[in-house]
């Protein structure tokens, strides 16, 4: 399940490859290195990097000229290296299908026609950069007041700001103790 608790269920998706029509190449990318690739932070969907999180879980769909062997392969050199980090509590799982219809692009995109490609949907505490990104903005902006004329118009009280705003906090504790679940663990042990 990419979902444990029900408050951590924003989600990251990530693209690979993503090669410009212009740029095209007639080198095609391995399973493997697509596979390594969507990891990485320019395949990401959001502006946060997930190397400085822990994924709880991971689901990769393949499209177009991808064989199960391939992609157990991939999946296998990705647990065994330990480059992406998963949190303790849970297990090192990845859910993955196949479609064997090449992707498609829009005809006269920017992107390139490729035989092969992968999206991947993962759960990363990562996505607590966004939200902290989000608070930050959100500071600057109500220290000034700035637009809150507007929602109070409509009938919003002011008071709601402030809720979002903890809750949006919260948010952020909650994905950065999931991250942190099972570290403190042992440091228990030792005290008793």
């Amino acid at each position: 399940n990419l979902v444990p608790y029900p408050r951590i269920h924003f989600m990251l998706s990530s693209y690979a490859p993503i090669i410009s029509a212009e740029k095209a190449f007639h080198e095609q990318h391995s399973v493997p290195e697509i596979t390594n690739t969507v990891f990485e932070p320019s395949s990401v969907m959001a502006k946060c990097d997930p190397r400085h999180g822990k994924y709880m879980a991971c689901c990769l769909m393949y499209r177009g000229d991808v064989v199960p062997k391939d992609v157990n392969s991939a999946v296998h050199s990705i647990k065994t290296k330990r480059t992406v980090q998963f949190v303790d509590w849970c297990p090192t799982g990845f859910k993955c299908g196949i479609n064997y219809q090449p992707p498609t692009v829009v005809p006269g995109g920017d992107l390139a026609k490729v035989r092969r490609a992968v999206c991947m949907i993962s759960n990363n505490t990562a996505v607590a950069e966004v939200f902290s990104r989000i608070d930050r903005k959100f500071d600057l902006m109500y220290a000034k007041r700035a637009f809150v004329h507007w929602y109070v118009g409509e009938g919003m009280e002011e008071g709601e700001f402030s809720e979002a705003r903890e809750d949006l906090a919260a948010l952020e504790k909650d994905y950065e103790e999931v991250g942190a679940e099972g570290e403190d663990d042992d440091d228990e042990v030792d005290e008793y």
